[in-house]
């Protein structure tokens, strides 16, 4: 691409880069300038253009955004995804339904890495998102790029990103009490929030003692697709009495703590097919805490193991929440 001056008798059919006053308007940066365009600004008295002059083997910027975008996208539906049109180089990526968004990060490094003026941001892997939600931006930054560069960023680009949708339609919250008193139902208020986003029904409350005997029972009869427990005490080890009974239903533990804060003291495992989250005592508000992003991936689809829990902690430290009864600091 050729970029620089032009007496303004010679740009027609090159794209203008900087904006510029005409006598009756305002030809705007970017505008590929017609016979029209050129009297305007010559009628203002602008000689000389500063314009851009595609090469023969140069793309316009926005048929390589679109050709990017597609070739990301090649099924829009199967990927959870809608492209935009194309427009001063740009086109968006928006998720078309909830879910966590699942990339391939290295791919869109390399695909970063082609040529500096070709250019893909996206959301954080596993980010949350709803319908309407932007995934990702692909932005030209030059009027036009080499047909060849183009080339290379498309050659494996293909399904490098995509919207997870939930998995599961229902859950069972089992909360615990300590003596008669009822628990707050603050708990099941919160949980009830964060899987109305991810389009996921509670079913009837449960309560029962905080005891190993009745909450396994509780467990193995949980009605939902996905159980999470919500105990009158917070769980301080891997044999307390949640984790203690999971086992005892005949259930799994895969990991107890994680390295996020608000949110360490939560355990997971599974329960048959059901994934069992024991929620940690922040769950209770629904600022984030590390419950979120252990539910949001479980819930669409996303394994999760020791390594996944122990790799959170890298931004794992989050906003602290004014309710908690012992904050970081003092």
């Amino acid at each position: 691409m050729n970029f620089g001056p032009q007496p303004a008798a010679d740009a027609i059919g090159m794209t203008l880069a900087h904006s510029l006053a005409g006598q009756t308007r305002r030809v705007p940066k970017g505008t590929v300038l017609s016979q029209d365009d050129i009297a305007e600004l010559q009628a203002a008295g602008h000689k000389t253009l500063i314009v851009a002059a595609l090469d023969a083997t140069d793309i316009e910027e926005n048929t390589a955004a679109a050709a990017l975008a597609n070739a990301l996208v090649p099924d829009p539906d199967a990927q959870g995804l809608r492209i935009s049109a194309a427009g001063a180089g740009r086109v968006n990526l928006y998720a078309t339904g909830p879910g966590v968004v699942s990339l391939d990060a290295d791919r869109i490094t390399a695909i970063n890495g082609i040529d500096p003026m070709i250019t893909i941001a996206t959301v954080p892997p596993f980010h949350r998102v709803d319908a309407g939600t932007m995934v990702a931006t692909i932005k030209i930054i030059a009027y036009g790029v080499p047909q060849s560069a183009l080339d290379a960023t498309v050659a494996d680009a293909a399904r490098a990103l995509r919207v997870l949708p939930p998995r599961f339609a229902s859950a069972t919250l089992i909360e615990t009490q300590v003596g008669n008193a009822e628990p707050s139902t603050k708990g099941r208020a919160a949980l009830t929030g964060r899987l109305d986003r991810m389009n996921v029904a509670l079913t009837p409350r449960v309560v029962v003692p905080h005891q190993s005997d009745p909450l396994s029972h509780a467990i193995a009869d949980a009605a939902g697709e996905v159980v999470f427990i919500l105990t009158a005490s917070a769980t301080s080890d891997t044999h307390d009495v949640a984790p203690s009974a999971l086992r005892e239903a005949g259930g799994t533990v895969t990991t107890y703590g994680m390295p996020v804060d608000p949110g360490n003291l939560l355990f997971f495992g599974t329960h048959g097919d059901k994934p069992t989250i024991g929620l940690p005592g922040c769950a209770r508000s629904p600022a984030l805490n590390g419950a979120d992003w252990v539910l949001e991936r479980l819930i669409c689809g996303v394994p999760l193991g020791p390594q996944d829990i122990a790799e959170m902690g890298v931004g794992g430290l989050l906003k602290e929440i004014p309710t908690r009864p012992r904050p970081r600091d003092g």
